[in-house]
């Protein structure tokens, strides 16, 4: 009989594949000549294919190809990454572990691999299918679609939607006590890159109330790339050849390795080749979010489980790393792109929101927040309140200057019926910020209808939603959002995504302090201290550059945001203001180029813009500047050096694709003139041969790159100042 099963399945499989017409596999794909993706667009576009026995699905793009053999059971038997030729694979695992009413099920993978070390390729056909695994049952391929249908009002830097493959494959159940339950796992492969986004849905079509206890999204059996005879997991290192990014993070910590949620390091005793002499080598990856333990799906009702980024990684080096994290992040989430030039405004009445509004004009800015502090409340839905802010938006509107809003979530006690229960003490408290609403309660549910209201009644275009933060679990069974402990962060932050994408998908830009980026935030804080910005201007603007140094490693220019207070703001003395601005203008302006320079825009928080004409005017100079070399501004940067107050720092943005193909800024924090030469790395420009360079816009001229594609170039930096370059491809 179990000869029979596998037969049938077998031959239901090839009817799917060839009804969908699949391309047979060239094995001479395998030997193509795979370019540094970084620098050049590979030609090959995404592809599903079948191998030429009709054994294997075979996802493929030039760049990354992963395998899957689909009798007795579907199981990934091969994941290698093109550009460095590793295999990443060493072991079969199932596709997805699903735990439900209690009891974890395989869905597809084969058993019966001894060695775990590596998996040669001829021992796959003696492998068989668990008794009790969910089995494959079908396939469907289709074009990518956008994960979001972003509706854009601003600038942006990338203006396309991904393009590739999806393709989804079934699996069912045996098992009466499992009849009609339907798992679903899909995987993207996208165009250009060596990405592949990988999630698992569970259908509920029993009849009866099912409870998801866990999804394993994703459990592969990894090489190793390190061995120790002794020694724990948290130990070893976790840097790998695969990078992996969900869009279940929270931290408030502006980084994602730190507000990741999902992914878990584990052993595999059962590979015992391995050099650990106690089986500890962290070797297995698995995916899914710790803290959901137990989410009711009624009949009819779909989980999906966090969408799971891998991205295939060729290199340690954290610049290319990071290069290559932000072009995912481009591709995946455009919206990440878009960068308005905002003013955070502290309001307390209606005339200084005009006021503000014919200023952004006046300098060139395109939008306007009402900061933390002002007059705006965006959760007073009242007819009056509601009629007094879309005629402020209307007014924005009809000068061409977007609006929007600050909105404070989290850090705030609203009753004992509402805020987050402590599952320690049964009462309020334990939230993050110590108390702290839930989303899931009357009033959580509430807040969130009361913010889509007043921004659709407004016209508002942009959010600033401070929390909640860090998916604060509540041990409530009285809240309509979810059912007690165990769903309550599942359930709080489908809320919070849900109102994010709603908004990506209404044309509302949104600030949001936490790793949202993927459900359709746009920007979070780029990484600074608060009170920080209580010292001097001086110290401000060293700090500011060691925060843009540090905090686009990994984020786009236009992912993160800075802080210029133009009033005080932590304390702080006069010393560290910049009001009056007339009397500061040489700091105003060099804060402004820093991070302009840098495509980060930082929320320059005041009443104000300017207050003389001759401030208006500086201000005005550098937006021009600033849009003048706007799209090589928002590029990419490579690090040049760190600020420390010593000698020159600085970075610059590089471009493969753009007329301007990079752009140098370098700073100098001392009381005396700084000359150098420097080697400037524009691989990632590609360029080569010679380049036109000009300084500050002025004097073009011609130099050679070396055969590593550097550049040498003399600088002379100005005391307590700063210089630009412009580098353009030669014709």
């Amino acid at each position: 009989m179990p000869y029979l099963r596998s037969f049938l399945l077998l031959m239901f499989f090839h009817q799917t594949v060839f009804s969908q017409s699949l391309p047979i596999w060239n094995p001479s794909f395998d030997q193509a000549l795979v370019r540094d993706w970084l620098v050049a667009a590979p030609q090959q576009k995404a592809g599903v294919y079948q191998s030429q026995n009709g054994k294997d699905i075979i996802l493929y793009n030039g760049l990354v190809k992963r395998s899957f053999r689909i009798a007795p059971n579907l199981a990934c038997i091969d994941f290698t990454n093109l550009s460095s030729g590793q295999q990443l694979l060493r072991a079969i695992r199932p596709e997805a572990l699903i735990t439900i009413n209690g009891e974890q099920l395989a869905v597809g993978g084969l058993v019966g691999q001894k060695e775990k070390a590596y998996l040669m390729p001829s021992w796959i056909d003696g492998f068989k299918a668990g008794e009790k695994d969910l089995q494959y049952v079908g396939m469907e391929v289709s074009d990518l679609q956008p994960f979001i249908r972003w509706k854009r009002k601003t600038w942006a830097y990338n203006l396309e939607q991904p393009k590739g493959k999806l393709i989804r494959f079934r699996f069912n159940s045996s098992l009466e006590r499992l009849k009609g339950v339907e798992v679903e796992v899909n995987y993207e492969l996208y165009d250009g890159m060596p990405l592949i986004v990988k999630w698992v849905a569970v259908k509920n079509n029993s009849g009866k109330n099912l409870t998801i206890n866990r999804i394993v999204n994703e459990s592969l059996g990894l090489v190793e790339e390190e061995s120790a005879v002794v020694g724990s997991p948290d130990q070893m290192k976790k840097q790998h050849g695969l990078y992996v990014e969900t869009n279940y993070a929270f931290n408030n910590a502006m980084r994602y390795d730190i507000s990741d949620q999902t992914t878990h390091w584990k052993i595999d005793s059962s590979y015992t080749s391995q050099v650990n002499y106690n089986y500890q080598t962290p070797c297995i990856l698995e995916v899914y979010p710790e803290k959901v333990t137990a989410v009711e799906l009624l009949p009819g009702e779909m989980m999906k489980s966090p969408r799971t980024h891998e991205l295939l990684m060729d290199s340690y080096d954290r610049e290319r790393r990071g290069m290559m994290i932000q072009r995912m992040y481009a591709t995946v989430a455009p919206w990440t792109t878009s960068n308005p030039i905002f003013m955070h405004l502290i309001s307390r009445n209606d005339e200084q929101v005009k006021t503000a509004v014919d200023q952004c004009v006046a300098t060139g800015y395109e939008a306007l927040i009402l900061s933390f502090g002002s007059h705006c409340n965006m959760e007073d839905t009242a007819a009056a309140n509601v009629k007094r802010w879309k005629a402020l938006a209307d007014y924005a509107h009809s000068k061409g200057i977007l609006i929007g809003s600050y909105s404070l979530f989290s850090s705030r006690r609203i009753n004992d019926e509402t805020d987050v229960i402590d599952p320690k003490t049964g009462k309020p408290g334990g939230a993050f910020f110590g108390n702290a609403p839930c989303m899931g309660s009357a009033w959580g549910l509430n807040y969130i209808e009361r913010l889509k209201y007043f921004m659709s009644a407004t016209g508002f275009d942009l959010f600033e939603n401070d929390g909640p933060y860090p998916g604060d679990v509540c041990a409530s069974t009285v809240h309509p959002g979810h059912k007690g402990l165990d769903d309550s962060q599942w359930r709080q932050m489908e809320l919070q995504k849900g109102l994010y994408r709603w908004c990506n998908e209404n044309g509302i830009y949104v600030n949001a302090p936490d790793w949202y980026f993927l459900d359709g935030t746009h920007k979070i804080a780029v990484g600074y201290r608060e009170v920080n910005f209580s010292l001097s201007r001086e110290q401000q603007m060293i700090l500011n550059r060691q925060n843009i140094h540090d905090g686009t490693k990994e984020k786009l220019p236009s992912m993160g945001w800075g802080f210029v207070p133009l009033t005080r703001y932590q304390g702080g003395g006069p010393e560290a203001v910049l009001e009056p601005l007339k009397d500061h203008l040489k700091e105003y302006e060099q804060l402004m180029v820093q991070y302009y320079g840098a495509g980060v825009q930082a929320c320059y928080r005041g009443p104000r813009l300017y207050d003389t004409d001759t401030t208006r005017l500086m201000v005005k100079k550098t937006i021009d500047w600033y849009k003048r070399y706007r799209n090589i501004l928002n590029a990419p940067i490579v690090h040049l050096r760190r600020a420390d107050g010593r000698d020159w720092d600085g970075w610059m943005h590089v471009s493969t694709t753009l007329k301007d193909r990079a752009f140098v800024l370098l700073f100098n924090p001392t009381a005396a003139p700084i000359s150098r030469t420097l080697q400037l790395p524009l691989y990632y420009s590609g360029l080569k041969g010679k380049v036109a360079i000009m300084e500050k816009g002025e004097s073009m001229k011609q130099l050679a790159l070396d055969t590593r594609q550097q550049l040498g170039l003399k600088v002379d930096i100005p005391a307590n100042g700063y210089t630009w370059f412009l580098v353009q491809e030669v014709n």
